[in-house]
């Protein structure tokens, strides 16, 4: 079954005050500068032991809070007066759960605890966990929207978009894995697949792109010119179900032998996009966006 589109709301216009939700990576920053050049003052709430340092000096306010105390961040943003909200950034797991005094600042609410026992019990896919995430902070008046709206520049686009073209093999096998992609992504397995030759080497599963990458590198040694394409979840939720890429996708696929990344245009934020695609030329990785009608 495909996935249900979420209807999102608007992004309000500037200088309404934004909520912002900050796990680990550059997409938090990229997304506080995104903000504060629009206009907005940004009321920042960096889960704890996982934002850059860098993020704090970018917005108006800025709070650490626990990565399982959901019910607090409603209630601070609603304090600030915030009723618009964007959660971006990863949540590196180890750096709570194996670390015990980390442990003991990062137990749960009893309302975000009553959510785990209640509403992920049987399904703690991404987007079922964003879902009830959103559906707790919209008891407190605050509305996740898309995370991709103050970006839209960082996301892929149709079309060749390095000055290297796919070879004509490349976009063989772009044509050959794209219908199986659309099928994995509809029945939420992963987001890619890396093939040569028409012929699958491998599906993302729950260990991510990058570690799928390493992957593929461990199977076809010495082989280098496999393709990596990449989309998003069927319906997936843009309030932080967005896949993502970045120089180090690039690094990490020249590092494995990948050639070629192929990009649903419109639906992958390419974090650090005119860096990314400078490196990608320098090692000579086509990358280009398969467009929505393709797709």
């Amino acid at each position: 079954m495909a996935g249900t589109l979420t209807i999102l709301p608007d992004p309000p216009p500037p200088p309404t005050p934004i909520g912002l939700i900050a796990g680990g990576g550059r997409l938090p920053i990229l997304i506080a500068k995104g903000l504060a050049a629009a206009g907005h003052p940004i009321h920042a709430l960096g889960l704890r032991n996982q934002f850059e340092s860098e993020l704090p000096g970018l917005c108006t306010t800025f709070r650490t809070v626990g990565v399982l105390k959901v019910s607090s961040w409603g209630r601070q943003l609603k304090r600030l007066d915030v009723r618009h909200a964007i959660m971006v950034g990863r949540v590196d797991k180890a750096r709570f759960m194996y670390n015990p005094w980390s442990v003991v600042q990062n137990l749960p609410d009893w309302r975000t605890l009553a959510v785990w026992l209640t509403k992920l019990r049987h399904d703690r896919r991404s987007h079922a966990l964003l879902a009830a995430i959103a559906d707790e902070l919209g008891q407190s008046g605050v509305h996740l929207i898309d995370s991709t709206a103050p970006i839209t520049d960082q996301l892929a686009e149709a079309g060749v978009m390095t000055q290297r073209p796919p070879s004509a093999e490349q976009r063989a096998d772009i044509s050959f894995a794209w219908p199986l992609l659309t099928q994995t992504l509809r029945l939420d397995i992963g987001q890619a697949i890396a093939v040569r030759n028409r012929d699958v080497i491998a599906v993302e599963a729950v260990e991510g792109t990058d570690r799928m990458i390493e992957r593929v590198g461990s199977v076809v040694r010495g082989r280098a010119g496999w393709t990596l394409c990449k989309g998003a979840r069927a319906g997936h939720d843009r309030r932080s179900d967005v896949p993502t890429v970045g120089p180090q996708t690039i690094e990490n696929l020249y590092a494995h032998g990948g050639r070629c990344l192929a990009l649903a245009a419109g639906d992958v934020i390419m974090v650090d996009k005119a860096q990314m695609l400078d490196l990608a030329d320098r090692l000579g990785i086509a990358v280009m966006g398969v467009p929505a009608a393709q797709a």
